[in-house]
């Protein structure tokens, strides 16, 4: 199986799409349906599991049985045979693109027809990754507004359609993070907003731990199960985030904004800052000014 939420989280996060076509539909009880066994698929998707139950398998080994609740998502340039079940199935399916992968087909063109390529092809996205998502109102809603945009050709609704995709994927990843934290995440939560709204007084990882009556061992493994990195780790990346916001106002010095983030030692939080910025704070101020001419 393909990616960890975090890791989705990152990749949706990062990667530039090209969103195409977004469909509900439904597939008749007890059929085999064999379109991408010869041709194989030529587009990601995200397939949301509405009603029935259907079997999709991948290249004649990877089997996923996807009901209500399940989610799909992936799998492009993959073989694919779907078998529906007693009840049919029913779906939404949004298909998109990394935009590199778009630009490695023009490559492909390009070959063919005895010129140089240019850039060297990206690996296209083939692992697939399976979610448990709740279909709650909120899911369904988005559900609803994501089928309407996609139906509208004016660029100011193809817009909302990739606005709504994006808060589709959020909901169904932070489905699948509660899902797998059932009995964590309301602490971790809580402690995730508690480093934001004190991110600016030491903190450490002991007083964290006491503060929810646990080991610090066992509480950074929790935090880092949930978010994909240590507490420390997450309040640090607060911080330089908060800090580089305000530097790039140049509106304060580097000195003050040190302060600010909960670091007394102006030499040590541009230490830190350049590690996690790749950048030393006094240019991120040259920079913004620079800008302004």
């Amino acid at each position: 199986m393909g990616y960890a939420y975090e890791e989705l989280a990152q990749y949706f996060a990062d990667t530039p799409l090209r969103l195409y076509g977004v469909y509900r539909t439904r597939l008749e009880a007890n059929r085999i349906y064999g379109g991408h066994v010869d041709k194989p698929t030529t587009k990601c998707a995200v397939i949301i599991a509405l009603d029935g139950e259907a079997e999709f398998i991948f290249d004649d080994k990877e089997r996923y049985l996807l009901v209500p609740g399940k989610v799909l998502i992936g799998g492009v340039g993959r073989q694919l045979e779907i078998l529906s079940g007693e009840q049919g199935f029913r779906y939404c399916l949004a298909h998109y693109l990394p935009i590199d992968s778009i630009q490695v087909k023009a490559n492909e063109f390009i070959e063919l027809n005895g010129s140089p390529a240019g850039a060297a092809p990206a690996r296209q996205p083939q692992d697939i990754a399976v979610l448990e998502a709740a279909l709650s109102p909120d899911l369904l809603r988005l559900v609803d507004a994501l089928i309407e945009a996609d139906s509208s050709p004016d660029f100011m609704n193809l817009l909302e359609k990739k606005s709504i995709f994006y808060q589709v994927v959020a909901n169904l990843l932070q489905s699948e993070r509660h899902g797998q934290n059932k009995e964590s995440y309301p602490v971790i939560e809580d402690a995730i907003l508690y480093i934001q709204a004190h991110f600016m007084e030491p903190i450490t990882l002991a007083a964290l731990a006491e503060r929810y009556k646990l080991k610090s061992k066992y509480f950074s493994h929790l935090f880092t199960k949930y978010t994909g990195m240590g507490p420390i780790d997450y309040l640090i990346h607060y911080r330089m985030n908060k800090a580089q916001e305000w530097l790039q106002t140049k509106q304060f010095s580097v000195s003050a904004v040190a302060r600010s983030v909960g670091y007394v030692d102006p030499y040590y939080f541009s230490r830190l800052f350049k590690k996690y910025k790749g950048i030393a704070p006094s240019q991120v101020v040259l920079s913004s000014r620079e800008l302004e001419r």
